[in-house]
Parts: C-alpha cells; structure tokens; sequence
C-alpha cells in the first residue's frame, strides 16, 4: 500500500515545474509504482495558454478548482471546463488550454508517464519507460 499526500511531493523531483512556465505538476502516482496509469495533480496558470498533444497517451483530467476554455484543435470545438467537469482525451486529441482563473485539476495517464516528460515543441510528451538507462529514481 502506498500512502502520498501532496505536501510530501512538494520540493521533491515529483513537482514538475514546465519549461516554458504555463503550469506545474506534483506526480502523486508515476510508472516505477507499476499499476499501469500514472495520476497527478496540474495547476495551470491564470492568463496562459498551453497548447498539448498526448500522441503516445491517453489522459483524463478533472477540473477540481477553476475555470478554463478547452479548445479541440482538430475540430475547432470549445468546452468550458469548470469544477467537477471532465475531459478525456481519447482520441489523443491535439488541444489547448486557456485558463481564466488559476486551473488545477488531476489527470490519469495511460501509459503512466515516468516523471521526467515535458512537452515537446509539438505538445507531446515522449514515450518514456522506467528501463531507460537514464533513469532517475523517482518512485520513493
């Protein structure tokens, strides 16, 4: 049995703060605990925009504080994400984020991420593996 708040991830490699500075993630549950999907609590930042494309992944993400426009960039289609509402990404969707108000949310991955993506120039994270000989020890 694991037991991990988030004040535990804090400071700590499993708070992922982006590269380009839109948003931030505390991996509560990565690959190295081997359960078949990886679960994380996101923060995007108020005022940003953060266009992603998960081509190697499946994710579901719920809206628990917040507000934000979600744009589908293959059909042009807009959804108002608010507390309690839910997106899945299950055709692995190219889309966008415009959060109005600081949006945090948890998100399920399949395949679990391992901790170490970030987004490409093109949005997506890579398909990463805990047997990558760069492997850092992320699953304490």
């Amino acid at each position: 049995m694991i037991v991990r708040s988030l004040k535990d991830i804090e400071g700590t490699d499993r708070h992922v703060k982006a590269r380009s500075g839109t948003w931030e993630s505390k991996r509560i549950v990565l690959a190295g605990e081997r359960v078949g999907f990886s679960l994380h609590e996101t923060v995007l930042y108020a005022g940003t925009e953060t266009s992603m494309w998960y081509a190697n992944h499946i994710e579901a993400v719920l809206c628990t504080e917040g507000e934000a426009e979600l744009t589908n960039e293959e059909t042009g289609e807009k959804h108002w994400i608010t507390p309690g509402t839910m997106y899945l990404l299950d055709g692995h969707e190219r889309h966008t984020l415009r959060p109005r108000t600081d949006f945090r949310c948890v998100c399920v991955f399949n395949p679990p991420v391992t901790g170490r993506e970030d987004h490409d120039e093109n949005g997506t994270y890579p398909l990463l593996t805990e047997e990558d000989p760069d492997r850092a020890e992320l699953s304490r």
